[in-house]
């Protein structure tokens, strides 16, 4: 179980943990001294009956609509409760375990203005592995993801369902299982908690931390598929990424040196003569370039959403002086440009090793045999799993159109430009597994391409490698039922699995 501390920067490590399993909340008294100073500025604002906006006043297009003091409660309740309007699929326990954590990141700034309880109970949802049931869809990313973040307030005051232990039970006794009773929220609470990029934010994360285990794998392949063509690794040549000076492409290079350095197969056709090949084709030499922009990409965007992920995103804020002031952080651009140039990179992962499966199944490329099988022709071999990878590829490019360029005015046009950030994020997570798979049939063609080397043997790591998709898939002699190779060595790389043979290349 890891350890978050509240009111602390998150770092990306911590975040993935997050991700990735069960996780424990700390909260210091230095936060809880600032939450406690943003509740009271709030409740001084009441007691004044000062108007401000979201604390007493109607939201939106209806701001300029002042709220009784006895109706403040029903105003935040009933913010909530219209607000929760999302639809599709849930999101997994996964992402929701993250938006959780992220917005009690938020909320323990002392910039939003609530009690400390409403933060402690977000604190206990999230040790206790209750998790609110949030439907997919709904949100635009800007007032911020409004229609999911509703139903995760909708579990704190008693309304909707959460998930706790795989099934689904009703709010109430959700909360009773975390030890909790329904909130009644407090002036502003229901605003503070709808308000913010957390969901955005969550599903950018989590499409991030599934494009690593995939970037990984795909430089592990792209090395195998290299030695099984028996490729040169002279486009690798550290002088030739130096004179660019890429960071990115100059660590990819690096990497694909270590992981072909001591191929036997590699020194069979070094000497001069050895091979009448001048040049391989670019999916194969242009390796660094491709996928150190990658590189340097994922870098960019792993730095813009750590930024967000501590990013106090609601409105109004409370600042230390007592000021609330109203503006727009709750517009998740810089998430959905985020997401836009993650998707890119997921197509580009996808498409270079599409292409080398494609030239390894091609005998007049590779000099193996047609479609990586004896007796090709009564077999058929990888001949439709290339095809797959190419369907593949072209569903991510389709998935790729920026969401970023799009919006649509909302809120009877006082909401007038939304970032569209949600779904541009959450399309991540199923481009990742599109990539998964197509760099896992790159994978087994690798490997398939490697057996036929032998008695030549491929460097220690690549061998490695090799060994652990064999332990997992058997050797492809004749034709049999493919789905299931793929779907195991999919499942692989997704697992991170091949993370450990670049272990310098990502955070």
């Amino acid at each position: 179980m890891s350890t978050v501390r509240l009111g602390e920067a998150l770092p990306l490590a911590a975040l993935r943990d997050v991700y990735e399993r069960p996780a424990r909340l700390t909260l210091s008294a230095e936060a809880l001294a600032r939450i406690d100073r943003g509740a009271n500025a709030i409740e001084a604002i009441v007691a004044r009956g000062e108007t401000v906006y979201g604390v007493n006043t109607g939201f939106g297009l209806l701001a300029s609509t002042s709220i009784a003091r006895e109706d403040l409660e029903a105003l935040q309740r009933n913010l909530v409760l219209s607000h929760a309007c999302g639809v599709g699929p849930l999101l997994s326990d996964a992402v929701v375990r993250l938006v959780l954590v992220l917005k009690a990141a938020s909320l323990a700034r002392g910039a939003s203005g609530v009690r400390r309880e409403t933060v402690l109970a977000l604190q206990r949802l999230v040790e206790a592995e209750v998790y609110p049931c949030i439907p997919s869809k709904g949100s635009v990313g800007a007032s911020g993801d409004l229609a999911p973040l509703a139903h995760l307030a909708a579990l704190l005051i008693g309304v909707g369902e959460a998930r706790f232990n795989g099934a689904v039970v009703p709010a109430v006794a959700a909360l009773q299982e975390a030890g909790l009773k329904p909130l009644t929220l407090g002036p502003k609470e229901g605003l503070a908690l709808l308000n913010g990029t957390q969901v955005s934010t969550a599903l950018a994360l989590a499409g991030l931390f599934e494009i690593e285990k995939v970037f990984a794998a795909g430089v592990v392949a792209g090395a195998m598929s290299t030695d099984a063509l028996k490729g040169s690794d002279t486009p690798f040549d550290a002088r030739i990424h130096a004179l660019r000076g890429q960071p990115g492409q100059i660590a990819v290079a690096a990497a694909l040196r270590g992981l072909m350095e001591g191929s036997a197969i590699r020194e069979s056709h070094r000497a001069p003569g050895a091979d009448d090949k001048v040049q391989d084709p670019y999916s194969f030499r242009c390796q660094p370039q491709v996928m150190g922009a990658v590189l340097d990409l994922l870098r960019a965007c792993a730095r813009t959403l750590e930024i967000e992920a501590f990013g106090v995103t609601d409105n109004p804020l409370v600042l230390e002086d007592g000021a609330v002031l109203s503006g727009g952080n709750f517009h998740a651009e810089p998430v959905a440009f985020a997401a836009d140039q993650l998707a890119m990179a997921l197509c580009e992962i996808g498409n270079i090793s599409e292409r080398r499966t494609a030239i390894l199944v091609d005998p007049k490329m590779s000099g193996l045999p047609a479609f990586l099988v004896k007796e090709s022709g009564l077999n058929s071999g990888f001949m439709i799993a290339q095809v797959t990878a190419a369907a593949l590829v072209a569903e991510n490019r389709m998935l790729a159109h920026p969401a970023s360029i799009d919006t649509v005015p909302t809120s009877a046009n006082q909401e007038d430009h939304v970032s569209m950030a949600t779904h541009g994020a959450r399309r991540l997570l199923d481009m990742a597994e599109n990539a998964a798979s197509v760099v896992a049939i790159e994978l087994l063609a690798a490997t398939q391409g490697l057996d036929f080397r032998h008695p030549l043997t491929s460097s220690r790591p690549l061998e490695d490698a090799a060994q652990e998709i064999r332990a997992l898939v058997g050797r492809y002699e004749r034709d049999r039922y493919f789905a299931p190779d793929i779907a195991a060595i999919t499942a692989h790389v997704r697992g991170g699995a091949l993370r450990k043979y670049v272990p310098g290349l990502l955070a």
